[in-house]
């Protein structure tokens, strides 16, 4: 039981709250009624949250290879990284395990099956302080990631985001920004960069006939209810269209506005990136999130390539009046629940998940005190 908190609820905001947990569920919302009662936490005016539900972390792929020729056993780097999640509110993860050959990034189809055990063995271990799961993001032009995919597919209703990041199309659609990033991740000269750039859209190329043949084996899925589907850094209307003939339902990362109103128009939900947010715009010179938000063009925010981002974005939105505090918190947790289909948490509503997350605020940035999932309170030895 919590006691004089600031809880935060899908239509308001209770200034003085007291909210009761039970059994890993949430089971009274309300005022608080003077003195704290017999074993609950006094919050003194800390903000209440539902826990963040994250759809897209790429984190832990630099967790278990943080710098090149510098690897970490699997199963610790993902325990090592559930820390860093939960300093960030985090009570819903979904890892992107990336099902392609890219020697750069160290992936491999291979390590991708390892990540995809080690996170479902740590889910299942019991001693898991965070809900892991998995986001499986399949290069479209990877033979090797589908036939994988398949054998890992398990859970119905699975996230699974459709990706092609050859240059030129995408999120690098402008090369010239993929070209600067190679210069500033490598350390190449322009020249060696534009060389470097044409022989990858050359080599790909030649498996551009796979695209076709990776979308139609997920739009089976999609259909069989094996898969959720998320189209990945989709550009334009018609690219929308395709996705949602497929049985897309969600669009992760438009890249602009014409693709994110497509998306609304035919009734997908809306993933956009909270680094995009705090940073002001897009590292690769596409459209701001912010203004999708403004926009009401986005469903849900995740944290894309850093853990501690969402709930500093939403809190910046709030503060900017973008959107009211309600509406903001909903972008990290009714609404990517939503994106994945999870029916039983993301709000502070009786009968739902008592995933929580107690934050203080200072100068605009959150400090995260607090975080637990319904299903490690026991772990966790707070009081209920």
């Amino acid at each position: 039981m919590y006691a004089h908190a600031m809880a935060v609820l899908p239509d308001r905001v209770v200034e003085d709250a007291l909210v009761a947990v039970e059994d890993g569920l949430i089971t009274h919302v309300g005022e608080a009624a003077g003195a704290v009662p017999a074993g609950a936490v006094d919050l003194r005016g800390a903000l209440l949250l539902p826990g963040v539900v994250d759809t897209h972390s790429d984190g832990l792929e630099n967790e278990r290879r943080p710098r090149p020729g510098a690897e970490f056993d699997t199963a610790f780097a993902v325990a090592s990284f559930e820390g860093r999640v939960r300093a960030a509110g985090v009570t819903t993860v979904f890892h992107g395990v990336a099902f392609e050959s890219h020697n750069r990034k160290g992936r491999t189809v291979d390590r991708a099956r390892e990540l995809d055990t080690a996170i479902r063995e740590r889910g299942l271990s019991g001693h898991a302080l965070v809900d892991h799961r998995v986001l499986y993001r399949l290069d479209a032009r990877d033979p090797d990631g589908l036939a994988a995919l398949e054998e890992c597919l398990e859970a119905p209703g699975s996230l699974v985001s459709f990706e092609d990041h050859t240059p030129g199309q995408g999120q690098y659609r402008d090369t010239a920004y993929y070209r600067r990033w190679l210069e500033g991740t490598e350390g190449l000269s322009a020249e060696e960069a534009q060389v470097r750039t044409e022989n990858l859209v050359t080599e790909r190329d030649t498996r551009r006939w796979h695209r076709q043949v990776a979308l139609a084996r997920l739009a089976s899925w999609a259909a069989e209810g094996r898969a959720r589907l998320l189209a990945h850094d989709p550009v334009t209307a018609d690219e929308i269209d395709v996705a949602a003939a497929n049985g897309v339902s969600v669009a992760e990362f438009p890249t602009t506005v014409e693709a994110a109103r497509a998306a609304r128009s035919r009734g997908l939900r809306i993933v956009a990136g909270a680094p995009n947010v705090l940073r002001g715009g897009s590292h690769s010179g596409n459209v701001a999130a912010a203004e999708l938000v403004s926009l009401g063009l986005v469903d849900g925010l995740s944290s894309d390539y850093l853990p501690s981002t969402p709930l500093a974005a939403v809190l910046l939105l709030a503060s900017q009046g973008v959107v009211s505090l309600p509406a903001a918190i909903s972008l990290v947790t009714l609404g990517p629940a939503a994106v994945a289909g999870l029916t039983d948490r993301g709000a502070l509503v009786p009968g739902l998940r008592a995933d929580l997350a107690v934050a203080t605020v200072d100068r605009g940035w959150p400090t995260v005190r607090h975080t637990i999932t319904a299903d490690s309170a026991h772990l966790a030895g707070v009081a209920r």
